[in-house]
């Protein structure tokens, strides 16, 4: 029988200080941030530890104690051309706690002195402005209101002390996360009518970092769990899995660089002064290239990104589109954008996740216009030339919208309008007529794309080819 995890059969006494305040307890941050800050106390001499707000009434809390906030990483996946497979004890993380169970509590972690960093991660919807959140006094339900409270008990703990300020650096997918989440405590200031001198401590005192996080984490694996708990020795609740692949970009100051050492570890965190490039980056490779893959590799009878990738006319296809035609739109270093590229071709080719390119279809409309077009605009303007892959790419999107490949339905998803809107042109069953309404549809695009000199005749071609039995160029 496996002994429970816990830091007495571990053997892992906890004597480090908290020096990170967490506001979420899933699967992410655990496998993400408070893996790199254990990393950080074995390589950089961080010593310090993780303490976790329980950011909702119903949570994980209880289960981060009862194994005294020990657990298991397993990272899965190509790295450089090699299957890797890796377990590590995480020691980071303290224990949790809920909030809403003792507010007392809640406020009492701000009298920390030892405390330098919030941290979160409460979805997309998490950093934004409830205006019912009109007490003070009584825990907060949203995010930024709970960070308002916990701001304002420090500063009056330590009477407005400059050098007790905090950095914040919130993990949640919105651009300038750091930005808005400052913003948005401004605005509980004021709702409240907090004192101005607090406002002023907030702005100066305290740092709001931009990020990008970036790693894939399936999470709980459940169909091998078994299999991993008879192999760490240990009857662990909490293990996350993950891909081995990394990236925290995060715009901040030299002297947050030095508080948290990260580059010390030899860890895929970048502090830069402005993250645009990587967000672009990100989007227009990673994002960009799934999203031109999928209709293309679909057509073809292929169902997953990984046999994509592995398919050599698809796999060439992708690659083609992002060495040739999507890396010479963008302003990184040749060097950086090529082992991004590599990076991302092998997470595509990830053994140990299946990502269906139906679930990646999911409004592929507006994912071209954002994650593809641009690449698009941009190699146009820049080799006065089309780019045939992308091209040929959104030709094929075109026709998986049609509905139908070699009598099979097509599962579409996405709004009613735009749905309504392929069912309506391809009735005609006229691909010119069908290449024009859509080309020059400005709700897709915010422009009409015939007036792009060649693309119209071009794209045209591809579906003419689709139409012709599938037949691939």
């Amino acid at each position: 029988m496996l002994q429970k995890l816990n830091r007495t059969t571990a053997n892992l006494p906890q004597n480090r200080p908290v020096k990170v305040l967490q506001f979420g307890e899933g699967n992410f941050l655990r496998a993400f941030v408070d893996w790199i800050i254990d990393i950080l106390n074995e390589k950089a001499d961080f010593n310090g530890a993780v303490e976790i707000v329980q950011p909702i009434s119903k949570g994980m809390a209880k289960m981060v104690n009862d194994q005294d906030g020990l657990y298991h990483v397993v990272l899965n996946g190509l790295q450089h051309g090699k299957t890797i497979s890796e377990t590590r004890l995480i020691s980071s993380v303290a224990g949790a706690f809920n909030p809403y169970e003792d507010f007392g509590r809640f406020l009492k972690t701000a009298e920390n002195p030892h405390l330098q960093f919030i941290i979160s991660n409460t979805t997309e919807a998490g950093i934004t402005f409830n205006a019912n959140d009109t007490n003070a006094s009584v825990l907060a339900d949203s995010f930024p209101a709970k960070v308002t409270q916990l701001l304002y008990h420090r500063f009056k703990h330590f009477n407005g002390a400059a050098d007790k300020g905090l950095v914040l650096i919130p993990c949640e997918l919105i651009e300038k996360n750091g930005d808005t989440l400052k913003l948005t405590i401004l605005q509980y200031i004021t709702l409240w009518n907090l004192p101005n001198e607090f406002k002023t401590w907030v702005d100066t005192a305290n740092t709001f970092c931009n990020t990008l996080v970036d790693r894939i984490v399936p999470g709980y694996p459940k169909d091998t769990i078994d299999e991993i708990q008879k192999s760490v020795g240990y009857e662990d609740n909490l293990v996350v899995t993950a891909e081995p692949f990394h990236l925290w970009v995060i715009e901040a100051t030299d002297a947050v660089r030095k508080s948290f050492p990260a580059e010390k570890a030899d860890l895929q965190v970048k502090f830069v002064n402005d993250l645009t490039p990587y967000r672009t980056r990100k989007v227009r490779i990673l994002n960009g290239a799934h999203t031109a893959l999928v209709p293309v590799a679909y057509l073809r009878g292929l169902r997953t990104v990984r046999e994509s990738v592995d398919d050599q006319y698809t796999g060439e296809f992708i690659r083609k589109a992002i060495f040739d035609e999507i890396i010479p739109t963008l302003d990184l270093s040749k060097e950086e954008l090529t082992q991004f590229a590599n990076d991302v071709i092998e997470r595509f080719q990830n053994p140990f996740i299946r990502h269906e390119l139906i679930s990646i279809s999911l409004n592929s409309v507006s994912k071209y216009k954002v994650r593809v077009l641009p690449s698009v605009i941009e190699y146009t303007k820049r080799t006065g030339k089309l780019p045939e892959k992308l091209l040929h790419s959104l030709a094929a999107l075109i026709r998986f919208y049609k509905g139908e490949v070699k009598g099979e339905a097509i599962p579409l998803n996405d709004t009613p309008e735009i749905l309504e809107f392929f069912k309506k042109a391809w009735a005609t069953n006229n691909p010119v007529q069908v290449v024009k309404a859509t080309l020059s549809n400005k709700t897709f695009w915010d422009q009409d794309l015939t007036l792009i000199e060649g693309l119209e005749n071009k794209v045209l071609h591809f579906v003419l080819k689709y139409e012709e039995e599938l037949h691939f160029a």
